[in-house]
């Protein structure tokens, strides 16, 4: 059964004490494979675990000094453990613990999001299923096109979320590469074994190579996978935007009691939930931007890309979270509007079903150019004269010599049209 979790959880893995609860965890970690190594004694770790803390008014205190938060960090661990303080610490740099721990948050933040996934595509499974047989007209251009279900509208969805949640996969994976390589990724001052202890105690992949950062393309393809994500909320919020508008009014957006969608027009119920993703899309797409412009440090590293991921990475993630959150509430209580629905694929006496009358005038023996023409004036007619298809047909003589009254009816059976339905839904085991 999947359980969603707690917003706060997300909050909490990208906030300041928790980043230097990540630093703190890095540490220990390397300090325990110096021990594996018999670099540290059992006894000296033991203290070290012991007495191993930080303050964040204190690390602030100190970066106030020092102007440096991870050397800020390390002296109020010192502070705390005292004389086998020399042993934190030991052959590293800084981004050794920085990335190694930005490694670790993005892991966190990558299950909460995979978790959302998840919820969002079962809560589409069971409304594709509801709406299976639920007549809607599809559109292409803006412009209606030909019958189709609801339920298969919502296939679509699943598919785009299935291949988005798999692109996300892939990117947590490279994400999840940790480095205790020290200056330049030269080992100078640690062995490699440190490395490859440390990252198998966090449950990181050692990278095949660092440069004193990892590079940043890792964390260019995680927040792009973020971006596509929000690219697939967003594509569900257009939709159901468009189907919400008054000379449309398919479906609606919940609305609760005393609810109010204007100061001036008590008469509105608006999309406001997905004009919020549409709009919340367009910010995580910038910091996929933000995030390939960090790609190209100055040689082995520089730290322009330091303080842009103290902004793109907690937001991004934080508000993936928000996202498909709201999105799953909003498909959870959307109002259907079955009859409006079907009476949109009805509109001009059925234009919608031309395609079969050319069709079936084709099987009569006419060019498919002269049959398309007669049908077409025939729906334009309908079309700009708000009139009926199907009437114009019944009275055009043209038509009446290839079609009697039983056939031209076969053209706008609407079940021809949902025929092959089951087969979209076997491939999503619906």
């Amino acid at each position: 059964m999947i359980e969603r979790y707690s917003r706060e959880k997300m909050k909490n893995i990208w906030e300041l004490e928790s980043k230097f609860k990540y630093y703190l965890e890095v540490e220990l970690a390397v300090c325990k494979a110096y021990n594996k190594t018999g670099k540290i004694t059992d006894s000296v770790l033991e203290e070290i675990l012991k007495k191993a803390a930080f303050s964040v008014e204190r690390i602030d205190e100190l970066e106030r000094e020092v102007h440096h938060d991870l050397i800020a960090f390390l002296t109020n661990v010192n502070e705390n453990v005292g004389e086998n303080s020399r042993f934190i610490h030991m052959g590293l740099t800084s981004s050794d613990v920085i990335d190694t721990a930005l490694a670790m948050q993005m892991r966190d933040a990558g299950e909460i999001i995979l978790n959302d996934i998840d919820i969002l595509i079962k809560t589409f499974r069971k409304k594709a299923k509801e709406h299976k047989n639920t007549i809607c007209i599809g559109r292409s251009h803006g412009v209606h096109a030909e019958p189709m279900t609801f339920g298969i509208k919502i296939c679509g969805w699943i598919d785009v979320f299935e291949r988005v949640k798999r692109g996300f996969e892939n990117a947590l994976l490279e994400a999840e590469t940790g480095q205790i390589s020290g200056p330049v990724g030269t080992y100078s001052n640690i062995d490699p074994e440190i490395e490859k202890l440390t990252c198998e105690f966090l449950k990181l992949r050692p990278a095949k190579f660092s440069t004193q950062v990892i590079a940043r393309d890792i964390h260019a393809r995680y927040i792009q996978a973020l971006a596509l994500i929000a690219c697939a909320v967003e594509q569900v919020a257009t939709e159901l935007r468009h189907l919400q508008r008054t000379e449309v009014l398919e479906v609606e957006e919940g609305f609760s009691k005393g609810q109010k969608g204007s100061s001036a027009m008590p008469h509105k119920k608006n999309p406001i939930s997905g004009e919020n993703l549409c709009g919340l899309a367009r910010v995580i797409r910038s910091n996929s931007i933000a995030a390939m412009e960090n790609i190209a440090l100055w040689h082995e590293r520089d730290i322009s890309h330091s303080s842009v991921e103290r902004i793109i990475f907690p937001d991004s993630c934080t508000l993936i979270d928000y996202m498909l959150d709201r999105l799953n509430t909003t498909i959870e209580n959307l109002v259907v509007h079955k009859g409006n629905m079907l009476k949109n694929t009805e509109l001009f006496g059925g234009i919608v079903y031309s395609q079969k009358v050319l069709l079936k005038l084709c099987s009569k023996g006419l060019l498919r150019e002269d049959a398309y023409k007669i049908v077409q004036r025939n729906a334009l007619d309908a079309f700009e004269n708000n009139g009926s298809f199907k009437h114009n047909l019944e009275s055009d003589k043209e038509v009446n010599k290839y079609l009697n009254g039983t056939e031209l009816d076969e053209c706008f059976r609407i079940d021809d049209y949902l025929k092959n339905i089951n087969t979209v839904y076997e491939r999503f085991d619906i």
